[in-house]
């Protein structure tokens, strides 16, 4: 499987905090330039979309029936940068047509994902599958790893994504450091940016937003956030 890590060129931040998450695996990551706040707005309109979420408060999406909360930000084009950079990984693994690891600057690997440990990934029902630590990572993340490691059997691997909130509220992986798509689930996240617009990447991918068993979370966790400063976040 390809491994690919989005690297920031413009960034020391990034680099070294790339370079550590290299130093942590055996597994070879591939770096994929990272979109720039510069170049965001015209990559955007160059794709043909349109960025639809808010900046600021609260609005109620008629389309979806979500509440959309807008995202601490601190410079809007380098949300869409960050967005931009996941987009065009989505139509990589669509023209690779094959399962990908994507992974951002500051992720760092915390054990070895084992080639057992990648089939039984791979072979899960679910399109999107977290590998990420979430503790640390999102909004109530106690919670989301609680009942993740409460679902199923101890041996399970894979489980679906836990609900943490309200059906309202968009919710799916935790956050997008570290996570395997594959293309049919590749293929659906372009369409989504497509028809609702452009989002910052881990509100599009809400389970509200798919049908069926599309957001999975391993019960081991191979990655962790490495707590570096978001080139996104105030």
């Amino acid at each position: 499987m390809n491994a690919y890590i989005i690297v920031l060129a413009e960034s020391d931040t990034s680099i070294e905090a790339a370079q550590r998450c290299r130093l942590s695996t055996k597994m070879e990551l591939t770096s994929w330039d990272a979109t720039t706040a510069n170049d965001a707005e015209y990559d955007l309109k160059k794709a043909g979309l349109e960025w639809t979420y808010p900046w600021q408060g609260v609005t109620n999406d008629l389309r979806t029936g979500l509440k959309l909360t807008a995202y601490q930000t601190a410079n809007p084009r380098a949300r869409i940068g960050c967005f931009m950079s996941h987009y065009t990984l989505w139509k990589q693994c669509i023209l690779e047509n094959t399962p990908i690891l994507i992974l951002e600057h500051d992720a760092i690997f915390i054990r070895e994902i084992s080639d057992k440990d990648m089939r039984l990934i791979v072979e899960s029902p679910y399109g999107i599958i977290g590998i990420n630590d979430p503790r640390g990572a999102t909004r109530r993340s106690g919670e989301y790893h609680n009942l993740t490691q409460d679902w199923g059997d101890v041996n399970d691997l894979v489980v679906p994504a836990p609900k943490i909130d309200d059906w309202s509220i968009p919710q799916g992986i935790a956050g997008n450091s570290a996570y395997i798509i594959k293309p049919a689930a590749a293929s659906k996240m372009l369409q989504l940016a497509h028809s609702l617009g452009a989002w910052p990447n881990d509100a599009l991918m809400c389970y509200q937003n798919f049908e069926g068993r599309m957001l999975g979370q391993t019960k081991t966790y191979f990655t962790q956030v490495q707590g570096t400063r978001s080139t996104t976040t105030l």
